[in-house]
């Protein structure tokens, strides 16, 4: 009897100290900080989806149907910010990132596990932050934060809410550093950088635009917060400042964070083309260096935000051509993902429609930017829906897809349960049309004069209103569905097994979900990244 209280009595311990809160709270297991940074995540995709549903129902009626204009300036507001800064940016580098870098490159842990527990707390401070902002108050200055808007309104809580994405933009430098080092210094032997899985190159060249953009942005809004406090002459030109080098600073972080967003999609998507195709991806090193690329000109391009802000128009003319030139290193991957499809082994299955997705709607948000990096076309376009059509089809129809496509790719190797692919298939077809439906009739508002922000309209935009509404009321169940089956999968899913795609990558070979150690034995690699079919390893 005594025995047998000693092992219960061990076993409740064991259990207490694995499974408990506080194991969570102070965990520095990558994959546990992932989790937690999941669960964050979701949370604040409710709220940002929240605030979007009541935006899109407002806009059924020319003069509005809910609520008044400073309601509305605050709605759309909370909005930008929440997801912009608190799902978008963060979702892949903190949850897939995290989960995956050290498993891909045969490590045990990321380089600093406890600078990646403090990342996620810093990223959880920043957050209630800026909701206690956007509850008590609001913010009215859109997610910019633009002068002379959020320098000097007393009625907006903007300093709150700047201080709160200040804080959230430590925890992006410290992902980023510690994803650095980690592919750095602790690859298994024989993982060479040319065979490295392209979400490897994809997430390390997100980092580095992590670490060198977001100080910018950071030191920006501290200088909106001295000059609310303190009157002092930076940007708002009633007190000497000088509200275009906002502009300036703002959009030279900001642009390059488009791709903070959207590179780790075009990673993710680079997996489960080649695993649903069952091909090595065509031209590796083309589309591995295409993401440097993106990462190296992204810091060049921000002036194209600016054609109508007064800004010379010989700065103008460089910014449209450097953003043209953006463009190239994007086509080179939709090229190459194509061309990987061409004759391959294709399994329809959801992660893989999520990828087509992306590719379809990412492929017409890059085709659109042509025409608002292009002066003459912007001068008509600029602060009208076309901007909002096209923003939305590079970071919902893009970062959003991709996301969705990773947690659907990875979610068996996560939990170690399979989801129904029914259901699976179902809800990404309903979030392809839901999406389309919603922002494709913005470019329409947008080409006719419809300007973003403004809470009324004049009537003959309604028809194009209504079907945005509609098609948004159809995005929401896409998206819901899947928070549904996947809850489900956790406790009534099949077993998945560790590899239930027949992937290729050392992730793949760890059991579902992975040990605490990842491996028994750090792994030694001898073949490239994607051995489809190969009889024989080959180096990529």
């Amino acid at each position: 009897m005594a025995t047998a209280a000693v092992e219960l009595d061990t076993r409740v311990h064991y259990l207490n100290a694995n499974y408990g809160i506080k194991s969570w709270l102070l965990t520095t297991d990558h994959k546990r900080i992932a989790i937690l940074y999941m669960a964050s995540i979701t949370f604040f995709f409710l709220i940002g989806g929240l605030a979007a549903t009541l935006i899109r129902i407002h806009l059924i009626e020319p003069n509005g149907a809910v609520f008044e204009p400073g309601t509305y300036n605050k709605l759309f507001s909370m909005h930008g910010i929440v997801m912009v800064f608190f799902f978008l940016i963060p979702s892949i580098p903190a949850v897939l990132g995290n989960f995956l870098v050290p498993m891909m490159i045969g490590a045990r842990d990321l380089a600093f596990p406890k600078l990646n527990l403090l990342s996620w707390y810093v990223f959880m401070a920043g957050g209630i932050l800026v909701l206690y902002s956007v509850i008590w108050g609001g913010v009215d200055t859109g997610w910019t934060f633009y002068t002379p808007l959020s320098t000097s309104y007393v009625n907006s809580n903007v300093l709150s809410a700047a201080f709160g994405v200040f804080i959230a933009g430590f925890s992006s430098i410290l992902t980023g550093l510690n994803f650095v080092v980690t592919i750095h210094k602790m690859r298994a032997p024989g993982m060479t950088w040319f065979r490295m899985p392209l979400f490897l190159w994809a997430m390390y060249a997100t980092s580095i635009i992590q670490i060198l953009g977001t100080p910018v942005v950071a030191i920006t809004l501290v200088l909106v917060a001295v000059e609310r406090m303190f009157h002092v002459g930076i940007f708002d030109p009633a007190v000497g400042g000088d509200p275009i080098l906002f502009q300036h600073l703002f959009w030279f972080y900001s642009h390059p964070a488009v791709y903070i967003m959207i590179l780790p999609s075009m990673g993710v998507v680079s997996e489960l083309i080649t695993c649903f195709a069952k091909k090595r991806i065509f031209g590796y090193s083309f589309v591995a260096f295409s993401s440097v690329a993106i990462a190296v000109i992204s810091f060049l391009v921000w002036g194209h935000h600016m054609f109508v802000s007064g800004q010379s128009i010989y700065a103008g003319i460089i910014f449209s051509a450097l953003s043209f030139l953006v463009a190239i290193p994007s086509a080179i991957k939709v090229f190459n993902w194509t061309a990987t499809l061409y004759k391959g082994s294709i399994s329809y299955q959801a992660p893989m429609l999520y990828a087509m997705g992306f590719i379809g709607l990412f492929t017409m948000g890059g085709l659109t930017g042509l025409f608002l990096a292009t002066l003459a076309t912007d001068t008509h376009l600029h602060d009208t829906y076309f901007v909002v059509g096209h923003f939305h089809y590079i970071m919902v129809g893009g970062a959003v897809m991709g996301y969705l496509g990773g947690i659907h790719f990875w979610w068996p190797k996560i939990t170690g349960r399979l989801y129904p692919d029914g259901w699976a298939r179902l809800a990404a077809a309903i979030v392809f049309i839901g999406f389309n439906l919603t922002f494709f009739p913005q470019y329409m508002l947008g080409y006719l004069g419809m300007p973003r922000r403004y809470a009324i309209y004049s009537p003959e935009f309604q028809v194009l209103n209504v079907m945005s509404s509609a098609g948004a009321s159809i995005l929401a169940v896409g998206y819901a569905i899947p928070l549904v089956y996947l809850i489900w999968s956790m406790r009534y899913g099949p077993e998945a097994g560790p590899n239930p795609w027949g992937a290729k990558g050392l992730e793949w070979e760890t059991p579902s979900p992975p040990p605490t150690e990842n491996f028994e034995e750090i792994p030694v690699v001898s073949e490239e990244a994607y051995a489809y079919g190969a009889k024989e390893a080959h180096v990529g």
